[in-house]
């Protein structure tokens, strides 16, 4: 289990510079967004796979989300640059490709057969997909932004 949450770890670093690098930020936000996404896709990771939480992925990207939220606003002063810097990188490997890629292709199959049974097989299952991304996408949006609002002090601290 060690070796997967640093594998996961591994690759959400990884992941969070090639997104970093696609808006220019300073080349110290590099090793910060590393950092905090290694933090929080290994938290989820954990909170989603390990006995003693076993949360849905709806939630444990929530608390990831705040996680990497909280990170960004206590470790932006040492970096001297804004909250979000560091926050939208870190959050963008946490995105959930899979689900929206399959109520896409639900979508597709909804369309396509004709019976009532695949559309209502395929409806469900673009349903089911398609919320399952959306309510990821909302709490990893309130997530991640609380802590800027809770930590307002700390968070624009870095800005002037």
């Amino acid at each position: 289990m060690i070796l997967q949450v640093l594998q996961d770890a591994l690759f959400a670093a990884i992941a969070a510079i090639g997104f970093a690098s696609i808006s220019n930020p300073p080349k110290k936000a590099y090793l910060f967004c590393a950092i905090i996404a290694a933090v929080g896709h290994s938290a989820r990771y954990l909170l989603m796979n390990s006995s003693l939480f076993d949360i849905h992925i709806v939630a444990a990207s929530a608390i990831a989300a705040f996680i990497v939220g909280t990170l960004a606003v206590l470790l932006s002063p040492y970096g001297k640059m804004p909250a979000e810097t560091c926050l939208f990188p870190s959050l963008l490997p946490m995105i959930p490709g899979i689900y929206a890629y399959k109520a896409f292709g639900s979508l597709m199959l909804c369309l396509t057969h004709g019976g009532e049974a695949d559309f209502n097989h395929y409806f469900f299952l673009f349903a089911s997909n398609g919320l399952t991304c959306l309510f990821i996408l909302l709490g990893m949006v309130v997530g991640g932004t609380l802590p800027i609002f809770l930590f307002k002090n700390i968070s624009f601290q870095a800005t002037r």
